[in-house]
């Protein structure tokens, strides 16, 4: 029951974290039987709660011991069925430690108690990565997560199904951005499987394969950023997350096999010009793929106005309570942890903890002063006014966008058309090149023939036209 409240509390938080939290891949997670979820470790605590939240299954968590040390912490870790386990790093890595003859690390009790759970046909989430981290790659695998599976097929005389589970982030440090959360294909072990020390390698690097394949990895930020770009301008408009995320993996995963094409430098140098254009005016990629008229995004912030105020009056009573916790979670976060990894942990915890303490106190005075139904009407109200604040903070940002649209299509006419028209040809020069230089035997995820091309195709002569016209009529 406990594990029930606290799943259904945590998949309230991170529906109010993040706008969009896109699931793919559920039919890979078996309904029961012993399953250990296998996942990559890009945000901190963040991580372990998506997988929890969207699994369907039960999941107990390997969890660092120095996380229970906290009494909160405690019993949260505990509520959810987490075991802790004794990292080499946090024991026997301090030099004093060792100079002390400190003892080696010993994780029996742990993997005792995992055996016992997957032999009862529970679950076990694990991360191989060892450390959360945000590199733009895979860290090395440890190899705990296959002597788990393998160890506990061998001990239960049960079959254990890996499930390889990919996070990806689009803005990781963010309030209101989005994740894709996604299942690979399953790895099956059984006691027929040898547990030796090179299988439980040969495991692993299985493991990391099928997480390489549910993650986007470049050798650097830079690489995955101008990567991006190419990815923006190939891909047709309005795909999904996961689109999204498989057209920059494969972009990364191949770009190291082709960059020394001609071919290839001389398009990123393209791209990265019209980058450079797009950055010194303000200028989206966006805004110029949507190519809305002046009229249609005035149309825009006219309808998220009125939605603005729709949601305002209800907002207003508690908006103290939510938006200064809000406020200083973003600015604070990054100063109260000097790893860039935790810090969208950081302002979960900050954001959650203010707010349930401003509900306590705000609950506490009402029914004090008024009694309790006061304080029960209170209890249903601030829950309400927290969500009419989320609409109105979205409707607050797409508003100021849409000004922030209309200003630059005043201000800087000419460069957008200019701009407009030169995106138009670098669209088909990418889409041209992927074709050339991609592996033969990789399939094209949006082919030249894809419908959606055809479509925005059909629209290109009027855009030709209206592009044409418009720079005519501003002379030479």
């Amino acid at each position: 029951m406990a594990y029930r409240i606290l799943a259904w509390f945590l998949r309230t938080v991170t529906q109010v974290f993040f706008r969009q939290i896109e699931i793919v891949g559920l039919e890979h997670v078996p309904t029961e039987g012993p399953v250990v979820f296998a996942g990559n470790h890009p945000n901190s605590l963040i991580d372990p709660i998506l997988i929890i939240t969207t699994c369907g299954r039960k999941v107990h968590f390997a969890a660092k011991d120095q996380l229970f040390k906290g009494r909160l912490m405690r019993a949260v870790l505990r509520g959810l069925g987490a075991v802790p386990i004794k990292r080499r790093d946090d024991h026997d890595g301090v030099p004093q430690q060792a100079a002390s003859g400190a003892p080696p690390v010993d994780n029996d009790a742990a993997f005792t108690a995992m055996f016992d759970v997957l032999g009862e046909g529970g679950a076990i989430g694990i991360f191989p990565e060892g450390l959360s981290h945000d590199e733009a790659h895979l860290s090395r695998l440890k190899t705990g997560a296959a002597r788990l599976a393998l160890g506990a097929a061998h001990r239960t005389h049960r079959t254990i199904t890996v499930v390889p589970c990919g996070l990806t982030f689009i803005h990781p440090k963010r309030f209101r951005s989005r994740v894709l959360v996604q299942y690979g294909p399953p790895l099956v072990l059984d006691e027929a499987i040898a547990n030796t020390p090179e299988r439980v390698r040969e495991v692993t690097d299985e493991i990391g394969a099928s997480l390489r394949r549910l993650t986007v990895n470049a050798p650097d930020w830079d690489t995955v950023r101008a990567l991006d770009v190419v990815r923006r301008l190939y891909q047709p408009q309005e795909i999904s997350i996961e689109e999204r995320v498989e057209l920059a993996r494969r972009f990364n995963t191949y770009y190291a096999q082709v960059a020394g094409d001609p071919r290839v430098v001389g398009l990123m140098g393209k791209v990265g010009a019209h980058q450079d254009r797009l950055d010194e005016l303000g200028i989206t990629d966006r805004e110029l793929a949507r190519d809305l008229s002046k009229l249609e995004v005035a149309a825009r912030v006219g309808r998220h106005l009125v939605l603005l105020a729709f949601w305002l009056p209800l907002a207003m009573p508690g908006a103290p309570m939510h938006v200064l916790p809000l406020a200083f979670g973003r600015f604070a976060s990054g100063k109260l942890t000097p790893r860039r990894d935790v810090v969208a942990t950081t302002k979960l915890l900050i954001g959650l903890l203010l707010v349930l303490l401003g509900y306590a106190v705000a609950i506490g005075l009402a029914g004090w002063k008024f009694g309790l139904w006061a304080a029960v009407a209170l209890a249903i109200l601030l829950p309400l006014s927290g969500w009419a604040t989320l609409r109105v903070l979205d409707r607050v940002r797409l508003v100021r966008r849409g000004f922030g649209v209309l200003f630059r299509r005043l201000a800087f006419r000419r460069e957008v058309l200019s701009l407009r028209g030169e995106r138009m040809r670098l669209v088909e020069l990418v889409v041209a090149t992927v074709g050339v230089v991609k592996p033969a035997e990789l399939a094209a995820l949006f082919p030249i023939d894809h419908p959606d091309r055809r479509i925005e195709e059909s629209s290109k002569a009027r855009r030709d036209a209206d592009l044409d016209a418009e720079l005519d009529k501003d002379g030479p």
